[in-house]
């Protein structure tokens, strides 16, 4: 759980209700237990949230200009740059990335916290999505 999202008391909220009886429950109480991170939880899993790489293969000057960025947004606001990228095509999340740090540089601390809070929980769903997938197919290996 604590790979999903690093908050210990949104891990055990999960943890707790253990089994589910459908993955749609277990993503659902992931959300809940995200809605309801207090301002301590939240720092703890934006503590330990690191800012993503571009791809090896991106251009030098997107690779300085997204370093750029995330050194701003860090200065800014105190934890690394957290944005779901779950749904946008590879070739587009480096421009995604770099507008969101861009206009969410923008935001007031308070706000910004709301925003990163969110962009947590949905990172946290994918995340434990993808642990879900990738535990099925280790299970029930293809032919």
């Amino acid at each position: 759980m604590l790979s999903c999202c690093r908050s210990h008391r949104w891990a055990e909220r999960v943890a707790a209700h253990r089994p589910y009886p459908t993955v749609e429950a277990l993503l659902a109480a992931a959300d809940e237990a995200g809605y309801d991170l207090s301002r301590p939880d939240l720092d703890e899993a934006l503590a330990a949230e690191s800012s993503a790489l571009p791809h090896p293969d991106a251009p030098p000057t997107a690779r300085t200009a997204l370093r750029a960025a995330h050194a701003a947004y860090e200065s800014s606001f105190g934890h690394a740059f957290v944005i779901s990228l779950d749904g946008v095509r590879p070739g587009e999340r480096l421009d995604q990335v770099l507008a969101g740090i861009r206009s969410r540089l923008g935001n007031e601390p308070e706000e910004e916290r709301v925003v990163a809070a969110d962009e947590l929980r949905r990172l946290a769903r994918a995340r434990l999505a993808f642990r879900l997938a990738e535990d099925l197919t280790a299970r029930h290996p293809g032919p």
